[in-house]
């Protein structure tokens, strides 16, 4: 799945649309069903932000289109009239450049915004403290490797940068929010914000534990283990030598 820094990227390559007046098309018979093509056609893109896992194109009128891409959504920016192959759901037509939305499982059209997401993990600086409040306020018994996917609680990461940051950070997924301190979750945060700004300013951030199950840590040389966590069952990655709490309760 595509995480903030991936959709902060796509963000920057859509820039080269905002100001203009665009035409818009869905060619794509699901991205028909998704937006009526002809409530944005004409209008002015004024802007284009990454929030966490979301795309917002505003628009002129105080529209906002939100695309979220899931697994296989991708946003290509071509010369106008390239040629293509297939049916992009969304095209998004300037004097001289075209964006196409391939694959944008959730696509929705709002004047509303994402007002239930929480603060954005790239957001320059990020509001660790704000952050952790969130955290604070929810259910504490929740562990804390789920806790950091949801993106009412803070915005962008997602289960690579989760397994990541507890790594660097010495920390468990199966640590209950209640058995974490405030510095050590916002130590947490402050790692998956380094690395995802790290991974977006191009300069590769390393993997040290995600999809590395069996492998020796490179701390301690503990096999890192590997299981289904949460509701979704995303795949937790963790060293149980060297990140502080247990394995899965009831393993």
């Amino acid at each position: 799945m595509p995480e903030g820094d991936s959709l902060h990227r796509a963000a920057r390559r859509l820039q080269a649309l905002v100001g203009e007046r665009v035409e818009v098309e869905t060619p794509n018979p699901r991205g028909a069903a998704a937006i009526s093509a002809e409530r944005l056609d004409g209008r002015v893109l004024e802007s284009v932000e990454a929030v966490g896992k979301n795309l917002l194109l505003r628009f002129e009128g105080g529209l906002v289109l939100r695309s979220h891409l899931r697994m296989n959504g991708r946003w290509q920016v071509v010369e106008r009239g390239a040629e293509r192959h297939g049916q992009p759901w969304l095209v998004l037509r300037g004097a001289e450049r075209e964006a196409l939305l391939w694959n944008g499982p959730v696509l929705e059209l709002t004047g509303r915004g994402t007002r239930r997401l929480g603060p954005d993990i790239l957001a320059d600086p990020p509001e660790l403290a704000g952050m952790v409040a969130r955290f604070r306020r929810g259910h504490q018994r929740r562990e804390l490797g789920d806790a950091l996917l949801d993106q009412r609680l803070v915005a962008g990461i997602g289960n690579v940068w989760k397994a990541e940051s507890l790594w660097r950070a010495e920390l468990s997924p199966w640590l209950r929010l209640d058995e974490v301190s405030d510095e050590e979750l916002e130590r947490v945060l402050g790692e998956a914000a380094r690395l995802m700004r790290t991974a977006l300013d191009g300069a590769g951030a390393k993997r040290v534990v995600y999809r590395r199950a069996g492998r020796p840590c490179p701390r301690c040389g503990t096999p890192i283990r590997s299981r289904g966590q949460g509701d979704d069952n995303r795949t937790a990655y963790w060293c149980p030598g060297c990140q502080r709490g247990e394995g899965p309760r009831g393993a």
